[in-house]
């Protein structure tokens, strides 16, 4: 099967726990890789996440390496609403971020318009 790796940074502006960790990590920028395989068969190109691995990097001044785990999506989704509920946004922004959502829920892919 094929198989494709998408890495992005999710930022969280305050600590936060994720999934069933029961710790609680600080605020900052995490990368996230997640692997995905072609659904065969299909009239059009579509994947399936298969694998979403969340890296924590090792604490500042403490040297020592980070850690990675696998982890449900839905987790890391959970993670990033508790942190945007706090947030006001916009008619616009709420509208977005729902489409944002919906596509994601689906497996699909966006990026966001050129400025």
């Amino acid at each position: 099967m094929l198989t494709r790796t998408i890495e992005k940074t999710v930022t969280f502006e305050k600590p936060f726990v994720l999934g069933d960790l029961n710790i609680w990590l600080p605020a900052g920028d995490y990368v996230v890789e997640t692997d995905e395989e072609l659904i065969p068969g299909l009239s059009f190109t579509a994947y399936q996440r298969v694998l979403t691995v969340f890296h924590i990097p090792a604490k500042p001044g403490e040297g020592g390496m980070g850690r990675a785990m696998s982890i449900a999506p839905e987790e890391l989704d959970a993670a990033l609403k508790r942190e945007s509920a706090s947030k006001p946004l916009s008619a616009e922004e709420r509208a977005d971020q729902t489409a944002k959502e919906r596509a994601e829920f689906e497996g699909m892919e966006f990026s966001d318009p050129p400025q």
